[in-house]
């Protein structure tokens, strides 16, 4: 049996509203909302009770989404948004994008701050790591032609 796709990622947040503004502003596409709840997703989960509101956020290219996630019930017991680039654990998701400058400046209007700095990887990429909402550890990567 092969695997077949990387479905999503999730990040968990405290306002759905600003995350799902900021990741509009960067490109993706709010694909829904819902609430998930019940038995079956707290088997999943682990966590009795559990409530939380989703949002499906999908990437231009329909290929790639993201997941975010606010828990009413149980309330998140960790906060991993402030941890250093070498923090052991899930860390970031990248994006490429057209124009990192442009993305930058459109970002900082929703509370983007640029990690250190921009910065040239050979004749191949511009990079940067900013942090998005609520803190949430971002990596843009624009391709030089």
């Amino acid at each position: 049996m092969a695997l077949k796709r990387m479905d999503n990622v999730g990040i968990v947040v405290e306002s759905l509203d600003n995350a799902i503004s900021f990741f509009v502003e960067l490109g993706l596409e709010l694909e829904g909302r819902a609430a998930i709840e019940g038995e079956w997703a707290e088997r999943v989960t682990g966590l009795h009770p559990m409530r939380v509101e989703i949002a499906m956020m999908r990437t231009p290219d329909g290929h790639s989404r993201l997941e975010l996630s606010r828990f009413l019930t149980p309330a998140p017991v960790a906060d991993h948004r402030n941890a250093p680039v070498n923090a052991l654990g899930y860390l970031r998701v990248m994006f490429t994008v057209d124009d990192i400058d442009d993305t930058l400046a459109r970002l900082r209007k929703h509370g983007a701050q640029v990690v250190d700095e921009v910065v040239q990887y050979e004749n191949a990429y511009r990079l940067c790591y900013i942090r998005g909402p609520e803190g949430v550890l971002i990596g843009l990567a624009e391709e030089l032609r």
